[in-house]
């Protein structure tokens, strides 16, 4: 038999096989209908592993697990048609839907944004940058922000998400999974960390640095390298600097941005002392209100998936399927849980899409929590 043959032999097995989905959907979408009429649950699950324990069994050892990894996905798809029949549409998507109606056609321009830490921080930079003509007022924690940001304070906040470097600031993950607030958008800030000192202090003179944690992590090659040096993480970058100005130490020094030196009239011993030259932080912009601007093309949501084998590879199959390109995936353990976790995903795609709003169909049934966190562009 030759290679043709066999590839027109598959080719019938396939299209077969298709007419058989087709028709077993069918099937489901009157089981879905027979449900919906008398008040049944969409989720059988003695009945899915005891279907998926007989089909192992007839195709044996060898194709086994081969028949658990297709026909589990098989009835995740099964089931979320059966909840669009007896749920309805996903509300997720009338509410993206009733979102792109509300919102004004230009970004804001002069809001009150809320930013951790103090002048010259680098969320101040990011601040600058999505709201060039924006008022700042400043907080000292993560919690701070969010809080101001619910409570109608500021109407938008701003928060440093992940860095190239030293990877994601994890607090952030856990409040957005806590809080009710989106992202409206987002961007990427260079980090370039300086030596910064009073003026006369040599770095011979210098026993002590003080920065932010993320700073530290950004800077290990350069610290390493400094003998009886100690390093004292603090709040952030800008309030390192004004410490070490206020101090009036010699011996003292912050790693900060080129900004607070001038800002806090400090002296720059070394420039850009970070192990990566391409240094930079991603911060995004909250809200309290969901808000998606034209042009939106990124988009962002928590799921907490059944602690069960595959559940992950599920979800991302269906990403797959979609044509969806998955940019980003963070893993965070829940509190409280028995190893559970909460999975955050970012998704390069259109949220005028057909296929972006399906997701939330696809996934109805398949997740035990779906937070979606929001649909927006990212400035460079």
């Amino acid at each position: 038999m030759e290679l043709r043959d066999k590839r027109t032999a598959l080719d019938e097995i396939d299209s077969e096989i298709v007419s058989l989905m087709a028709k077993r959907m069918d099937i489901v979408k009157e089981i879905g209908r027979y449900k919906a009429e008398n008040n049944l649950p969409v989720l059988d699950s003695e009945r899915e592993r005891q279907k998926l324990a007989d089909l192992a069994k007839q195709a044996g050892p060898d194709l086994a697990p081969v028949t658990d990894a297709l026909f589990s996905v098989i009835l995740d798809l099964s089931r979320s048609a059966q909840n669009r029949i007896v749920e309805g549409e996903s509300p997720i998507k009338e509410q993206i839907k009733k979102a792109i109606a509300d919102t004004p056609a230009q970004f804001p321009v002069r809001p009150l944004v809320a930013c951790q830490g103090v002048e010259g921080a680098y969320s101040q930079l990011a601040a600058d940058r999505i709201f060039p003509s924006g008022s700042i007022m400043y907080f000292s924690t993560f919690d701070g922000v969010f809080g101001a940001v619910e409570q109608g304070l500021c109407e938008y906040g701003i928060l440093p998400l992940e860095n190239s470097t030293a990877g994601s600031v994890n607090r952030i993950y856990d409040l957005m999974m806590e809080r009710n607030c989106y992202i409206v958008r987002s961007s990427r800030i260079k980090i370039d960390h300086c030596l910064l000192v009073n003026k006369g202090t040599g770095l011979s003179d210098i026993r002590e640095i003080v920065t932010m944690e993320q700073a530290i992590a950004q800077c290990q090659n350069f610290l390493k390298d400094l003998k009886n040096v100690k390093v004292t993480p603090c709040a952030n970058t800008a309030a390192a600097s004004k410490l070490v100005r206020e101090s009036g130490r010699s011996d003292i020094a912050a790693l900060s941005s080129r900004s607070c030196a001038e800002l806090y009239g400090l002296s720059c011993l070394r420039e850009s002392v970070q192990d990566q030259g391409n240094n930079y932080t991603r911060f995004i912009c909250i809200s309290k209100k969901l808000e998606i601007y034209p042009g939106a093309n990124r988009s962002s949501m928590m799921m907490v998936l059944p602690n069960s084998k595959g559940s992950l590879y599920r979800i991302l199959a269906r990403f797959n399927a979609l044509g969806i390109n998955l940019i980003k995936l963070e893993s965070r353990p829940l509190a409280n849980t028995d190893f559970e976790f909460m999975f955050y995903f970012d998704l390069d795609v259109s949220v005028y899409s057909d296929e972006f709003l399906r997701i939330f169909d696809d996934l109805t049934g398949a997740v035990a929590k779906l937070k979606y966190l929001g649909s927006y562009t990212e400035v460079i």
